[in-house]
């Protein structure tokens, strides 16, 4: 039997008990919730918006709301997670400080990327935190970064028979991004978001991440290009050698 905390805290019962009925009921109007919670509907819609802001709900064209990406069933990462973050986040702080940009690192799993960290660069038009967001890995540039490292016969396991994935153009666009050292994602998965991904390889030369450049469209320019992916190899570098030397 379980007890109610002696010092619950509210606001986060109130946002948990959104999820899990997200999660296990489906979609949800700002008033059925104020109605489940019994608060007012300024404060269901506050609770809600946080809930999308971390991926925890979505919410749809007609305004009602659904379970979000993190309570999807994940599939299972190799990766280590918690040495990969820890490991990272001052390079990727470095690699913010000197392009201005805001930075992530993403695992993948299966065949999407998970986001597993962020740091977030101080302009005013910037792009905010993904950490806890999942993508397509053949969509985002960090994905695709990890697919192109990644043997053709893994890549062909994936992807063969997955409908809606035109395989012989995957691995044409792996090429490029093999041959160049990076990928591109140029709004296709948010419209006004280009980013820059570069693997990050592992002590035993298997992609174990990625990181990502993620700049607002707007300010996107190709001529930076040899300026990033050059700050950004060179974090990677750095994070893959004090991986090396914790193993």
């Amino acid at each position: 039997m379980k007890n109610k905390p002696v010092y619950a805290i509210d606001s986060v019962d109130h946002a948990l008990h959104l999820a899990q009925v997200l999660q296990q009921e489906g979609t949800l109007r700002v008033t059925d919730a104020a109605e489940r919670l019994g608060v007012s509907v300024s404060t269901a819609h506050r609770l809600l918006a946080m809930l999308v802001y971390r991926d925890f709900a979505a919410q749809r064209p007609d305004r009602t709301y659904t379970a979000g990406p993190v309570l999807r069933p994940a599939q299972r990462s190799e990766a280590p997670v918690a040495l990969l973050r820890r490991v990272s986040t001052p390079h990727l702080n470095a690699l913010v400080d000197r392009v201005q940009e805001s930075a992530n690192l993403m695992i993948l799993a299966g065949m999407e990327v998970r986001f597993i960290a962020t740091v977030e660069c101080a302009r005013i038009l910037r792009v905010g935190e993904r950490a806890g967001r999942v993508l397509p890995a053949h969509l985002a540039s960090g994905g695709k970064a990890i697919l192109a490292a990644l043997p053709p016969n893994h890549v062909r396991a994936l992807y063969e028979d997955v409908d809606g994935i035109d395989l012989p153009k995957l691995r044409r666009e792996l090429t490029l991004v093999r041959k160049r050292g990076f990928a591109i994602n140029d709004q296709l998965t948010e419209a006004g978001l280009t980013a820059l991904g570069v693997a990050v390889r592992g002590p035993s030369g298997a992609p174990e991440a990625a990181i990502s450049l993620a700049i607002p469209t707007a300010r996107f320019d190709r001529h930076q290009l040899p300026t990033w992916v050059a700050a950004m190899t060179a974090a990677a570098t750095r994070i893959e050698s004090d991986l090396t030397g914790r193993s």
